[in-house]
């Protein structure tokens, strides 16, 4: 089922095959007339139902007289349900468009069935709105204002809101005007296709033309439907529907058939809940549009609104449409009096009824007398719902904000059935998180005008995280959610709850889940499958019940990130001091049967819990929206690089995996440009940042997370390399000649003098003070001078602290180091020191090594091995010391993976492997039997050493990166063998076997085969071994025997032209095709390579300095005396390695509150910077111009209906004027008021001041 659905899901029009739809004919029925019912009007031809007695298997009874007892026809007691013969996908011949999905049903049909299966197995999203389009059927003329309004408001206010639109289907009337509608929106709009328009076309199946070429019993995937003039309107379907549902209640010919279905659809529909699998907060909304209609729409509306549907009526589009709009608003504009005794349900007043009687004639003249009754009393019920209607003055209001229209037409009714709602707004704002209509949200209900409280907010907040919407959470944010109060380790779980079954991260969660109940001795609860059983109820989905807790995320957390930081939630779980897996699992198990009062408190970081949150799904703007918010950006935004870059490689989808990767990539180039502000900002507080012990992260670094995520942009950083920079040269001048180093290395005492310039270290009496000192700086202070600062303060720190502990009862000493003592720590500390040591050491090694095989290999003892040997011995010996010291006691990983990570190393391989054969190779030269194999041994170990020097090399800034081109090109290299060695067998083969039909000897057909061919690449062929006519006398012989025991075989003469021929294709196609593919594709990976191989060589030069800052200050074989030092000092002394934690510090206090707020304010103004840009671009003033013309535009529309309002006063004004002047004459003429003044005068208006 979860795979179908990933197949199905989104709308992308997938569906089963026909294999796995063969159930719907159990469940889904049609319906056929069994009882002929005579239709009085057809001369006995026709049933009522509109078919031919011929297709009936019964004729209604009749009384001894022959006079029929029924005399009504009635679906329900005349036709009997038989297996649905019509499903499947639709095809329009000379359509040439995608598929659309068809299914025949019953009028009886259950509402729950057949909306599942349009949104699970067809694959129809499912709907946020549901506008019913009722009214204007057969062959009524649409006016244009009603289609403009189709095409420009519904269709764009559906796809705005994903809404679906219900119509009939059919190629007549309205239906026809919105599927025009929904084509010209998808040709037009084609960049909108993220949320289709949705239309589905609702018809009775007896009405349908030429709906006999949809049946077929087992399906049809796809049916060829034809439509023979698609000029006129007719009842055929049309093609712009992404679904049909054909209602069948065994009629032919006949409207109407489907408003039952129809009806109970929409009630079942508006009984769902919005968002993914119903996580919204609010029932699906319907909305029934009516336009124009006949007099059946009036008891349409009547039934619809007595189940408080709300209405939408286009004034002025005509028929019932005109009757409802024009009585809705005279009792708009009716007395408070009459209004109050209509909404108090009192009987009507006279006068209301027979001004509804004069409506009703007015529109439906035809009607006698007594339909007239009849549909005034319809429309006076109608009136009693009034607040449930909205008119929409299409003419004068224009097509333009129909989603606002819609809105608060929704808004209207549910006030109207839920009048005790706490806050009137609420429910306008759960319609607009719905739509994900921010501007409406913006304009109508935050504009400062509504005071919010938090419970107002909180449903609202969890439907805009669940279902992706981070405008909403931004606005939330901004007017009055308090997300310290919102987020609790609760709703913290119940948010993972709510991830799709389809992603990923479900995936994940899902398994450690499982994990857990399998550790708790209960079965893992499994998704529940669609069986495809005649029964109704295998057809509703139920989806898997997820207890996904904090354990499964930390544990799918610890999977992504590995041991870069420490895992997440284990505080709040009660497991810090728990490192085992297992007994977590217990301890987890015995926590979570408990009453779990950790849910219930406020999550600690929540910021960054949602952006983890976020970041775990690939949800980019809401992830980046929450990274804003949150602290720590730069590692914050490290950190979604690494989980991208891990989860892209666990995703199957090739979308989503360019998606995650170009996710990543955008957080590293934030990370970045914030680490590039902080750095212009202050130089010491960026390196501060650099190697900060973070919080958040559990105790991770930046750099530590970035090297992690393989973050090489982020490395390739000026300030970064700068910081590597200072680590590498330690306390010396970074101007420090190379030679100055070399002459001091071999001369120590030198390191005294004024040949190498070093930085004076301050005077620090007793380093904590000096680390408490610095606490006092200022925000725009210097914290750190530099690393070296921070390296010699912590450790001088802890060995001060050591010593200090075993001095039981003296006086406190005053630690400070001699100046001799400080100088040597300075000069040999410095990885720079380290690394040429290193090299000269591994020099003097490789000339000990060719010295050995090549003067001094002495035979096996007792003669060998002489002394120089025993000292390349013993030079091995420390090596191995060394690799050893790397691989168990480097870092605070388990073991495992300590191992695991040192074998991921390529020059670490080189090393293994260079160990493994000198072993191998002593081993074997100690006996006289294996003495050459173990020379050959070690002559091959000798290159592996030797190639070791690539790696030395790959800090320098020249050769680095064409070390990294030269690895690439080894790739294609391997490529290229490929294809040599296919053409060099088929080649070798066929001339082994045309030069010489026999020869037995193996070595000599390898050589002929590989080995010869080879050489013909490079120009050696020896013409006399492969040209018949050129070979000359020599000795060979033709005899097996011979041959068998090692003569020379004689070349066969036979076809000898066709080796020939060979020769010349395989040279043509090895030394120009093949060679010159192979430079091809060198020159390609080097154009390719070179622009990054400088961002490559950072990252890489990082490793290395990491390497030799953690090594000893001695090389090989000097490092032994090293490696006692350690022991001496780990074991013996208990001083512990500040090393062991390189590129760590740890800040708290006002330091690290200071630090995340200089970062913070380096954000802000880099996002502000950003803003800035973005709103001075060209595509941005569009917008602003396009808004700013879109808002003329409604003013001068506000404008010409202030000027119309204008003019009809000024009639009127003129009317009453001349009425008045005519009053006042009439009066003036008769003596029946006798005047005690003069008639007033006008008075001449007081001139304007442009005159």
């Amino acid at each position: 089922m979860k795979d179908t659905e990933k197949e199905e899901g989104g709308g992308r029009g997938g569906t089963k095959p026909e294999k796995d739809q063969s159930w719907i004919p159990k469940i889904i029925k049609k319906r056929i007339c069994t009882t002929f019912v005579e239709d009085s009007f057809s001369n006995g031809a026709l049933c009522q139902c509109g078919g031919t007695r011929e297709t009936h298997a019964s004729v209604a009874t009749g009384d001894y007289f022959g006079t029929a007892i029924v005399s009504q026809w009635e679906s329900a007691q005349h036709s009997s349900e038989y297996p649905t013969d019509a499903f499947g996908e639709l095809e329009f011949a000379g359509a040439g468009r995608r598929h659309s999905h068809f299914l025949r049903l019953s009028c009886d049909s259950s509402p729950q069935i057949v909306y599942t299966l349009m949104t699970v197995h067809w694959g129809v999203p499912a709907p946020n709105l549901v506008l019913s389009v009722v009214g204007g059927e057969g062959k009524v003329k649409v006016k244009p204002w009603v289609r403009e309004v189709l095409r420009q408001g519904l269709v764009k206010a559906a796809q705005r809101t994903g809404a679906w639109i219900l119509t009939a289907g059919l190629r007549e009337g309205v239906g026809r005007c919105v599927g025009e509608a929904v084509r010209d929106h998808g040709t037009a709009a084609p960049s909108l296709a993220q949320r289709k328009v949705i239309a589905v076309g609702i018809a009775p199946w007896g009405l349908v033309q030429n709906r006999q070429q949809l049946v077929n019993p087992q399906g049809s995937f796809p049916a060829r439907y034809y439509v023979q003039n698609t000029s006129r309107d007719t009842c055929s379907l049309d093609n712009n529907y992404q679904a049909f549902l054909l209602v069948d209640d065994g009629s032919q010919g006949r409207r109407g058939g489907e408003a039952g279905f129809r009806a109970r659809l929409e009630e079942f529909i508006s009984h769902q809940k919005t968002g993914i699998w119903g996580s919204g907060s609010i029932e699906i909304p319907v909305l029934c549009m009516l336009i124009a209609g006949d007099t059946a729409m009036l008891k349409q509306a009547d039934l619809s609104l007595r189940n408080s549907t709300p209405w939408l009526v286009l004034a002025g589009s005509g028929g019932a449409a005109d009757l409802i709009s024009e009585i809705v608003d005279d009792l708009s504009s009716a007395s408070s009096a009459s209004a109050a005794s209509d909404a108090e349900g009192e009987a009507p007043s006279v006068d209301l009824k027979d001004q509804v009687r004069e409506r009703v004639k007015k529109h439906f003249p035809s009607e006698t007398e007594r339909e007239t009754e009849k549909l005034t009393e319809m429309m006076l019920s109608i009136c009693q719902n009034k607040d449930l209607i909205t008119v929409y003055h299409g003419e004068q209001e224009g097509p333009d904000d129909f989603d606002t229209v819609l809105l608060k037409a929704l808004v209207r009714a549910s006030k109207q059935r839920d009048s005790n709602d706490t806050s009137p707004y609420t429910e306008e704002l759960k319609l607009a998180v719905t739509w994900n209509r921010v501007d409406i949200a913006k304009s109508e209900l935050f504009n400062g005008d509504i005071q919010w409280k938090y419970s107002d907010l909180e449903d609202s907040m969890t439907d805009a995280l669940v279902n992706d919407k981070p405008q909403f959470v931004r606005l939330f944010t901004e007017n009055g959610l308090n997300i310290l109060d919102y987020l609790t380790y609760r709703r913290l779980e119940s948010l993972y709850s709510s991830v799709s079954d389809s992603s990923l991260i479900y995936a994940l969660l899902q398994r450690r889940l499982n994990e857990r109940r399998i550790s708790a001795g209960s079965v893992p609860s499994l998704a529940t499958v669609l069986d495809p059983a005649p029964s109704s109820s295998g057809l509703i989905k139920e989806r898997s019940i997820k207890e996904f807790t904090l354990y499964e995320v930390s544990r799918v957390l610890w999977d992504i990130l590995g041991d870069v930081c420490q895992p997440f939630y284990f505080a709040a779980l009660e497991l810090e001091d728990v490192a085992h897996t297992r007994k977590s699992l217990k301890k987890v198990t015995k926590l979570l049967q408990g009453d779990c009062l950790y849910r219930e408190k406020r999550c600690l970081r929540p910021w960054a819990a949602l952006f983890i949150w976020a970041v775990l799904q690939n949800r980019s703007e809401m992830a980046i929206f929450f990274w804003e918010m949150g602290g720590e950006s730069v590692l914050s935004a490290l950190s979604a690089c690494k989980m991208l870059r891990e989860l892209s490689k666990l995703e199957s989808e090739t979308e989503t995996k360019l998606s995650m990767k170009e996710l990543a990539q955008k957080f590293e180039n934030l990370a970045h440009d914030v680490f590039s502000q902080c750095y212009q900002s202050s130089e010491s507080r960026s390196f501060t940042l650099l190697i900060r012990k973070s919080l958040v992260w559990g105790g991770a670094t930046c750099l530590q997370m970035a090297t992690a995520g393989d973050a090489r942009l982020f490395f390739s950083h000026d300030g970064v390399q700068s910081l590597l920079t200072q680590i590498w040269w330690g306390d010396m001048a970074r101007s420090t000649e190379v030679w100055k180093l070399v002459l001091t290395f071999f001369c120590p005492p030198l390191v005294y003098t004024t040949l190498i310039d070093f930085r004076e270290l301050e005077e620090e009496a007793d380093p904590q003070e000096a680390l408490q000192g610095r606490e006092t700086d200022s925000l725009d202070g210097e914290t750190i001078f530099s690393f070296t600062d921070i390296r010699h303060t912590e450790e001088e720190a802890e060995e001060f602290n050591a010593l200090r502990s075993r001095v039981k009862g003296r006086h406190t000493v005053s630690f400070k180091r001699p100046f001799v003592v400080s100088r040597w720590r300075q000069f040999w500390s410095a990885p720079v020191t380290s690394f040429l040591g290193n090299v000269l050491m591994y020099f003097l090694f490789l000339c000990l090594f060719a010295y050995v095989l090549l003067v001094d290999f002495k035979p096996p003892p007792p003669k060998g091995p002489a002394t120089t040997e025993y000292v390349l011995y013993f030079w091995v010996f420390t090596i191995v010391c060394e690799e050893i010291r790397q691989t168990f006691f480097v870092g605070n990983s388990p073991l495992r993976q300590r191992m695991w990570q040192y074998i991921l190393d390529v020059w670490n391989k080189f090393d293994l492997t260079a160990i493994c054969l000198f072993l191998i190779g002593l081993c074997c030269r100690m006996f006289q039997l294996s003495y050459d194999f173990g020379r050959a041994v070690l002559c091959l170990d000798y290159m592996v050493f030797a190639l070791r020097l690539i790696h030395i090399f790959a800090i320098h800034k020249r050769m680095g990166p064409k070390i990294i081109i030269v690895g690439k090109m080894m790739k294609d290299v391997f490529f290229f063998l490929f294809f040599l060695g296919v053409w060099l067998l088929a080649y070798g083969v066929a001339n082994q076997a045309l030069l010489y039909s026999y020869d037995s000897r193996p070595d000599w057909v390898l050589r002929r085969v590989f080995y010869r061919p080879y050489l013909h690449i490079f120009g050696q062929i020896p013409l006399d071994e492969l040209d018949a006519a050129k070979a000359g006398h020599k000795t060979c012989t033709k005899n097996e025997t011979l041959i068998d025991d090692g003569e020379e075989p004689c070349m066969n003469p036979y076809a000898n032209w066709l080796v020939v021929i060979l020769l010349m294709i395989y040279l043509l196609v090895a030394n120009i095709l093949l060679l010159n593919l192979l430079i091809a594709m060198f020159s390609y990976t080097f154009s390719k390579v070179q622009d990054n191989s400088d961002t490559y060589w950072k990252f890489q030069r990082y490793n290395l300095i990491v390497e030799y800052h953690s090594r000893p200050s001695l090389a090989p074989p000097f490092i032994i005396l090293s490696h006692l030092h350690v022991f001496i000092k780990r074991k013996i002394r208990k001083i512990p390695s500040v090393k062991i934690h390189h590129f760590v510090l740890e800040l708290t206090g006002k330091r690290a509150n200071r630090l995340m707020t200089w970062e913070a304010i380096q954000k802000e103004n880099l996002l502000t910077d950003q803003n800035k840009r973005q709103r001075g671009s060209d595509t941005e003033r569009l917008k602003r111009t396009s808004a700013k013309v879109d808002s003329v535009l409604k003013q001068m529309v506000e404008i010409r209906d202030h000027d119309r309002r204008l003019r009809a006063l000024e009639s009127q004004m003129e009317y009453c004027s001349s009425a008045l002047s005519w009053l006042v004459e009439a009066l003036s003429q008769s003596n029946v008021v006798k005047p005690t003044r003069p008639p007033p005068k006008l008075r001449e208006p007081p001139p304007s001041s442009s005159s």
